[in-house]
């Protein structure tokens, strides 16, 4: 990550810094103005009107908000305060814990070598990480002698493959949604914790290959540790650490110099922070640099960094003329790889209604069915402490949103979606 000269900042809470005003670095993408690419100057207000009033309330302590079309960003403002216990207003170059907003990252650092014949999707796993190779599966059952609720413990009936990864299907879960009996050794283990955990990834890896999955490969979306391994993967294939890789395939050729695993000291100022007063969870600490490169939740980022991302996905795989990706690479990733035979079934399904998934972004198959505005095709992924993204083809429209609240993040990325799509004019 590069390192910046601290800047002084204008004393500001609870408002929107203009483009103009703005105490950040250059740009990320050229700039005009919301008349020029067919949205509503007026209308877009409502944003600052919005989130405004969340700082206000103090259920947010700031945000920043990037929002390009056709290529051009047209809305760039910081509000509030990146650091309200330091009293340190938000900046549009403000760095946030992005979370899963990681794994769209890691899983397009993946298709770079499948595009190099490096690996191929149906592949088993096990053939790169051989204790992934023979996973058991658990399943709660009722004996039916005693009507006793007991574990059973069975072999996978398929091997888990790269293509399970990469769509949320290899039976990986996460401790916290719900109390299967996988998820609960899984807690039992120590690996569902996100933040305190700091081991070498490869370690970690083995020890969850150690406990049984949630589901049998293939047969089930459940969002989990996936990406997690997938990062040991591309280390494994690579020959390089996951850092090393991503920074020399992605964040470099893509200019996004604020983007990777920790924060170093001289950018500490920048570092965005949750209220301390209401309630939030503790965040993973980015002051460092953490043994365990979790390819599912250990980046930080900046607004203007993951608009150059989506932006190259938007240009279907080219930024400034950086090529990351081919562009039919770029479709079949945001293309839905979830066929019926997939279960979606119980409250977990994240992507929602109207929405499969791809490879590593939940994507929009149809409008009239979601609750959110959006378009047929568009894809999507936000993170746990408040970050969000999404990219809409229809409309050639970026929208990314920072912030650092886990407890309202939900709220103001619904009303995101109807603010930014009420503002097209044109």
């Amino acid at each position: 990550m590069i390192n910046h000269t601290i800047r002084n900042w204008l004393s500001i809470a609870a408002i929107a810094l203009p483009l103009t005003l703005s105490a950040a670095s250059a740009a990320p993408l050229p700039e005009t103005t919301p008349e020029w690419v067919g949205l509503s100057s007026e209308k877009l207000k409502r944003i600052d009107t919005v989130f405004e009033a969340g700082i206000a309330d103090g259920r947010i302590p700031g945000a920043v908000i990037a929002i390009a079309r056709h290529g051009k960003l047209t809305y760039f403002k910081a509000y509030g305060m990146q650091n309200a216990a330091a009293s340190i207003p938000m900046r549009t170059d403000s760095i946030f814990r992005i979370y899963s907003m990681t794994k769209p990252i890691v899983s397009v650092g993946t298709m770079m070598l499948h595009e190099e014949a490096k690996l191929y999707l149906s592949e088993p796993v096990g053939k790169y990480l051989p204790n992934l190779s023979d996973m058991k599966v658990a399943r709660a059952r009722k004996d039916p002698a005693t009507g006793t609720d007991t574990v059973e413990i069975v072999p996978a009936n398929q091997p888990i493959k790269i293509h399970d990864l990469l769509r949320h299907t290899s039976g990986f879960t996460y401790g916290f949604f719900g109390q299967s009996p996988a998820r609960q050794k899984l807690k039992e283990s120590g690996l569902a914790n996100l933040n305190a955990l700091n081991i070498p990834l490869d370690q970690f890896v083995a020890r969850l290959a150690a406990l049984p999955l949630a589901y049998q490969p293939g047969r089930h979306w459940e969002y989990g540790r996936s990406t997690d391994v997938l990062g040991h993967l591309v280390e494994i294939i690579s020959k390089e650490s996951l850092d090393t890789f991503l920074t020399a395939s992605i964040f470099d050729p893509l200019g996004m110099f604020d983007t990777g695993f920790w924060v170093p000291e001289a950018d500490w100022l920048r570092i965005a922070e949750p209220l301390t007063t209401t309630g939030e969870p503790q965040l993973i600490d980015v002051r460092s640099q953490p043994k365990l490169l979790a390819g599912g939740h250990g980046l930080v980022s900046t607004a203007g960094d993951y608009l150059r991302f989506c932006q190259m996905l938007l240009n279907g795989g080219v930024l400034d003329g950086a090529r990351v990706l081919g562009p039919k690479t770029v479709e079949y990733m945001t293309t839905n790889h979830l066929h019926d035979g997939i279960s979606r079934a119980g409250p977990y399904y994240l992507p929602g209604p109207g929405y499969g998934f791809g490879l590593g972004f939940g994507v929009r198959k149809t409008d009239g069915v979601s609750a959110w505005p959006g378009s047929a095709g568009e894809f999507f992924w936000g993170g746990y402490a408040g970050t969000y993204f999404w990219v809409d083809p229809t409309e050639e429209l970026i929208v990314v949103s920072m912030t650092q609240s886990v407890i309202h993040r939900v709220h103001y990325r619904m009303l995101l979606r109807n603010l930014v799509y009420q503002a097209i004019i044109k």
